[in-house]
């Protein structure tokens, strides 16, 4: 019965999230025009550029009116919008949220249920309202690293294009054609921006805001600074390949020498819970004292904080940026 009742809360929270998309995933017309405007907007704000008119329309947060209202209202919905275009996903935070609510009701629904308490509930609902976050994070994650192992490729095409005679926005319509996603996309967003009127000094930084890595904030750093002081463009944009590589060829020397360190960590992190669910099985009774019992609920709940914190202070330990 039980499993029964799981399985059919499963089934109506896939309708919900099914029939959410097929109705407010797809991108419309006046999404792609909102898209191409809102660089105008933001180099605006930066008072890049004076316009007399108004002429982009606040952006949706949701397709919900009353929602819209409200998130608009709210300064961490903008942070969630840039994250959900920088993981290249065609929708609004407001369906995010909406699978956030519905992902951690279901978990805590059916958690509740097959246990009986309002803690494991309560912890299942939130880990299934952090699954779409999730997601966004994962998306993003992995869409900007495709950017920055495709970026120098990028470039030399470009510093080609610039060799040859032509010019540089001409160089980059060229790499608008010839480069991979996610490469390809972001420098047809500049092309198309520029193209429609915007200054090339502010195309290219709000190409730098929409892909916060520091190789672009380079490029970008690069190309205003010789804009400005004039120089060999096409030998500007080798050398910039050539950094980006030799930065790629240092970080994957650190990630070899620090390969014993992060699987120390990795083992350190996942000993305690591995050796917990490991007595669960062997033993249920010799543990069950700690899920029973109000002072073992609470040592619990004090060793899940103080793994969080290990965990946090040993990745940063192995992690070393470079």
């Amino acid at each position: 019965m039980a499993l029964l009742i799981a399985f059919l809360a499963l089934v109506v929270a896939g309708i919900v999230f099914g029939l959410f998309w097929l109705f407010f995933g797809s991108t419309s017309s006046s999404e792609v025009v909102r898209t191409r405007m809102e660089a105008v907007k933001k180099a605006e704000k930066r008072g890049d550029i004076a316009l007399d008119l108004q002429l982009v329309r606040d952006e949706m947060m949701s397709s919900v009116p009353l929602l819209n209202r409200l998130m608009m209202k709210l300064k961490w919905t903008t942070r969630l919008q840039n994250l959900i275009t920088q993981a290249g996903m065609n929708t609004r935070p407001g369906t995010i949220l909406l699978f956030c609510g519905v992902g951690g009701l279901s978990a805590y629904v059916i958690v509740s249920f097959l246990y009986g308490r309002f803690a494991a509930g309560l912890a299942a609902g939130v880990a299934g309202a952090l699954i779409p976050l999730g997601v966004v994070a994962f998306r993003r994650s992995r869409r900007l690293k495709q950017f920055e192992q495709r970026f120098p490729e990028a470039l030399d095409l470009l510093g080609r294009a610039v060799r040859a005679g032509h010019a540089f926005t001409g160089g980059l319509e060229m790499v608008s054609k010839d480069s991979p996603e996610p490469v390809a996309g972001e420098f047809r967003t500049t092309f198309e921006e520029q193209n429609f009127g915007l200054p090339l000094r502010d195309a290219l930084s709000n190409m730098a805001a929409r892909v916060p890595l520091v190789d672009v904030q380079f490029f970008v750093t690069a190309l205003l600074i010789q804009k400005d002081t004039g120089g060999n463009l096409a030998q500007l944009l080798d050398e910039l390949s050539r950094v980006i590589r030799e930065r790629f060829r240092i970080h994957r020397e650190v990630k070899i020498k620090t390969a014993q360190g992060r699987l120390t960590a990795a083992i350190l992190i996942a000993l305690p819970i591995g050796m917990l669910l490991l007595m669960r099985v062997m033993n249920p009774t010799y543990v069950q004292v700690l899920f029973d019992d109000p002072l073992g609920v609470k040592m619990l709940v004090g060793a899940g904080i103080l793994q969080f914190i290990g965990a946090g202070i040993l990745w940063k330990i192995v992690r070393i940026e470079v």
